[in-house]
């Protein structure tokens, strides 16, 4: 199934559910081949509603298999399990969710679709309950000990409650799901799949001026002198300096840097590549674009004088192959730059974390160099990390300050190798630091995930969605911003 006809039939689906008809919003998504992780949750939460057990169990099985990091699904498959009286599964679950929270209080999915925020407290206390059915009430109590560590002013009610049952070995309520929120396609995405008239019918207007020959429009009218301007946004600025071209064919995205593009819709160019893709800004968001799927736009006397061009084929054009090379042009500093297109006598180390980074070291790099500056990318303490030459970071696969270096860097193809990075969980069992930045530029947000911001307010970062954008929070509301916009609070003055 296509892209447009599975967000058409998710965005009918969701219309069901709106007006309360959830056996039909069922039916629809059931019809929906190869379901995204988001389809498939929505899916298990109907299944969940209707009491089918072991069909949810299947749909949150089929979410989390195609996005493991998906914490509310591991906390809705660990409800479900806890329903049919499986604790040891339920329990493991909780873990998983608490796990994909990496430290942080909460997981605001507004972003993402859905309008739900998951509490680690929350899923502590579903923890503690599982480990309760299982008989273990010292470990139930120490997992709602934990719990106050991560609570907020509005959780803090039914933290004591629970401890209070727990501390008389009585079972408590858990927290449920209210499984009614779903995942909602981007309403964006949705509003490009009707065809809009923009300009309506023409109309024919008298001239204002008395005994005017043109019969046509009012002429030119004198305008205000030095009148105020509103500044432009950074993102704007940009992609005025790209060079217009217009869409050609539907194009799905495959990795994250790249971007869905319609038919009709006018993309500004940034670069292009040798292989054949295009960096480009579209609606405020730049990523990659093949190519061969745009058209540049031209003048109205140009077209005239070149005649009418054949339409284009209906098949669009095969996918061209990508270079590590290309990357959508940023605004990062000269450091990165540095970073990314590193001197002949560097070596480009590709690491693999919660996203994909890369680091220039100076060939033959003692493990002290090669840590270091991932320790200053991450943000992390060095002793946290884990490096691995493979994706599972066992036996002789680890990196350390005993590895002999020399055996890593023979592994090297050229000037490029590609390691993986793990965190440890903290010790301390309380939430990670998170970072703070400063507002360089002014955002207004155009979608509802984007976070708003003024020049100089202080936002804390929660996560990095990709390369360009961040996710975090500034006067008390939470969304994704560009990477760019933002820089680091000096600590000490430095």
């Amino acid at each position: 199934m296509s892209f447009v006809a599975t967000l058409r039939q998710w965005d009918m689906a969701i219309t069901c559910v709106d007006r309360q008809d959830l056996s039909e919003a069922l039916k629809i998504f059931l019809s929906i081949q190869d379901p995204n992780s988001k389809i498939s949750f929505d899916i298990g939460c109907l299944h969940f509603l209707n009491k089918d057990l072991d069909a949810a169990e299947k749909a949150f099985d089929c979410s989390i298999r195609k996005d493991e990091h998906l914490a509310v699904a591991f906390f809705q498959r660990g409800m479900t399990f806890y329903k049919k009286k499986r604790y040891e599964e339920s329990l493991a679950d909780f873990q998983q969710a608490f796990k994909a929270l990496r430290g942080n209080q909460l997981i605001d999915y507004k972003a993402l679709g859905l309008r739900y925020k998951l509490y680690a407290c929350e899923v502590l206390i579903n923890m503690a309950l599982s480990e309760a059915q299982l008989g273990n009430w010292e470990e139930a109590h120490k997992n709602l000990v934990k719990a106050l560590n991560y609570k907020t002013d509005a959780k803090l009610n039914i933290i004591d409650k629970a401890l209070d049952s727990a501390l008389k070995q009585k079972l408590f309520k858990p927290v449920e799901f209210p499984s009614k929120v779903l995942f909602k396609p981007n309403k964006h995405y949705v509003a490009e799949l009707e065809k809009k008239d923009y300009l309506g019918k023409a109309k024919v207007v008298a001239s204002v001026v008395p005994q005017d020959a043109f019969s046509g429009f009012a002429p030119l009218q004198p305008q205000v002198q030095d009148g105020p301007t509103s500044p432009k946004e950074p993102e704007v600025l940009r992609a005025l300096e790209g060079e217009a071209h217009t869409v050609l064919f539907q194009f799905v995205p495959e990795t994250s840097d790249e971007l869905a593009v319609m038919p009709g819709n006018v993309v500004f160019v940034l670069q292009k590549g040798a292989d054949n893709w295009a960096s480009v800004i579209f609606n405020g968001r730049r990523g990659l674009v093949p190519y061969n799927y745009l058209e540049r736009l031209m003048s109205m006397a140009s077209k005239q004088n070149e005649g009418i061009p054949q339409p284009p084929s209906q098949e669009p054009p095969t996918r061209p192959k990508r270079k590590p090379a290309i990357t959508p042009r940023s605004d990062s500093s000269d450091s990165e730059r540095k970073e990314e297109q590193p001197p002949d006598n560097s070596l480009i180390v590709k690491v693999h974390f919660t996203f994909t980074f890369a680091v220039s070291v100076p060939p033959g790099s003692p493990y002290a160099i090669l840590i270091e500056k991932i320790s200053r990318k991450l943000n992390l303490p060095m002793t946290a990390i884990t490096l691995s030459l493979t994706p599972e970071a066992t036996g002789q696969s680890v990196i350390n300050d005993s590895t002999d270096m020399e055996s890593v860097w023979s592994r090297a193809s050229g000037v490029h190798i590609t390691l993986w990075c793990y965190a440890k969980e903290q010790t301390d069992h309380s939430p990670n630091i998170e970072v703070p930045l400063v507002a360089l530029y002014s955002y207004e947000s155009s979608n509802p995930e984007d976070l708003k911001f003024h020049r100089g307010d202080t936002i804390t970062i929660i996560s990095r969605v990709n390369q360009d954008w961040l996710e975090g929070q500034c006067n008390g509301d939470t969304g994704i911003f560009p990477a760019s916009f933002v820089e680091e609070v000096p600590v000490n003055g430095q």
